[in-house]
Formats: C-alpha cells, structure tokens, sequence
C-alpha cells in the first residue's frame, strides 16, 4: 500500500468509526482531502500532556464553579536543529520532566524553544521550568506576559514562522490575543490550536467554552482552522482528525 493509498485509508477507516459510532453505515463516510505538503523539515511531534476541563457543558457539568484542576493540552514539535515545546503545563518540575520523557526521551534541558498560546495561567505553569530555552508568543501574547512581571526572562515575539517550517496564525476570539501554530508533517496539515478549540466535543458541537471573549471572532477562528488543518490539537484534549 503506498503512501497516498495509506493516507486516504487512515480518513475512510475513521470515516467509518465515527459515522457506525452515530448510528449510520459505513458506505456513508466520505474521502477527505488532505490539506498538508508531503516535504516538511518537521521529523516528529508528539503530546505531552492530554489537557482536562474544569468543568465540562457535555459531561452535564455547570460552569458556576470549577470541578477539578484544568491542565492544558502540551506539545512537542521537532526538526534537526530544534525541539519546540508548546504551552508547558505541569507546575511541578519533576512531573513535567516525566512526560517529556516518557513521551519524548528528552530531558528538560534538550528544550530550545518554548510558545505559548495565550497568557491563561494552566498554558503558563511549567514555563520556569525552561530556562535554556527561548520564550516566543504573539506579539501582543509576550507584550502582556512580560508586563505582569511573574518571569524573570523575557518572552520573545514571535514572527510569522518559526524556523521556517512553523507558521505562527492569529486564531483570536477565545482571547482577544491567541495565536497558534500550523504546520506539515508527512502529508498532513497540523494545528496546534490552544484554546480556540477546547475539545473534540465543542469541536463537533461548534461551541466555544464559557469564558470565551469574542463569540463572532471565535467562530471566524474555528472556520479558518477547519479550511487549513488536517490534525488539531486542541487545548485541553487529545488531537484528532478534522473529518468535517
């Protein structure tokens, strides 16, 4: 089976999971076509850290109090000369040394480049952890970061690409200043989304979280990101394939 073949398979296979999970049959999934460049310097990405909820609207859950510790969704994208780590979650060093290791093989250290999404404190937790690296956000992300004072070291902005590989996309709405980033990896379009998308149920519910700033840019975010990706990684969930 060749690479296209495997490709196209991997959407009709999930195209009949998800359409004989709702009830339908399977002739009545569709192929999809893929969004990413097969040539990309990106050798591998992975998660870290699966995000949660504080309280979740499809678990029947109220949004008058929060229920549990939220934690974001945390990512790690690689090429030859750089490991960039997106959205560090853990508060605790020797917890977030453990997942990037059992999920990686990388020590803390081997870390050379950190993003952060938006300036929400659970996409904040574990950024003292790495000091060897260099900080980048959105322009407007680092300017109000820098300005609370909390961190020693200075947040870079970060540019329209990051290593030439990376585009860095104004995806505004659940923060009037929320950025992420896209890129190409074996053919598929990935975008690690942040907050834009809070998981695969608001994803699939068109719903944005209850703390959302701007409903109307939001909305004009979650199209934007369905027309160019082809895996999101949302905030504070697994990835998953955009199948819409």
């Amino acid at each position: 089976m060749n690479k296209i073949n495997r490709r196209k398979f991997v959407y009709s296979a999930a195209g009949v999971t998800v359409m004989s999970s709702l009830g339908f049959a399977a002739n009545n999934s569709k192929e999809i076509k893929l969004k990413g460049k097969e040539s990309s310097l990106i050798k591998h990405w992975d998660v870290i850290t699966i995000g949660n909820l504080s309280r979740n609207r499809y678990w029947g859950e109220s949004y008058e109090k929060p229920l549990r510790g939220a934690i974001c969704t945390c990512t790690v994208i690689s090429g030859e000369q750089f490991h960039l780590l997106v959205d560090p979650s853990l508060e605790d060093l020797n917890s977030m040394a453990t997942e990037l290791d059992r999920r990686t093989g990388l020590a803390i250290d081997e870390i050379d480049t950190v993003f952060i999404t938006h300036q929400h404190g659970d996409h904040l937790y574990g950024l003292k952890h790495f000091v060897k690296a260099k900080w980048y956000a959105g322009a407007e992300v680092a300017a109000a970061i820098n300005k609370s004072g909390k961190y020693e070291k200075q947040i870079e902005p970060a540019g329209k690409t990051l290593f030439g590989e990376i585009d860095v996309i104004k995806t505004f709405g659940h923060t009037p200043d929320h950025y992420g980033l896209r890129f190409d990896h074996n053919g598929y379009s990935v975008m690690i989304a942040g907050d834009s998308v809070a998981t695969l149920d608001y994803w699939n519910g068109g719903q944005m979280y209850y703390n959302v700033m701007d409903m109307s840019e939001s909305t004009r975010t979650l199209d934007m990101i369905r027309s160019i990706a082809d895996i999101i990684v949302p905030g504070h969930d697994n990835y998953f394939l955009n199948l819409k």
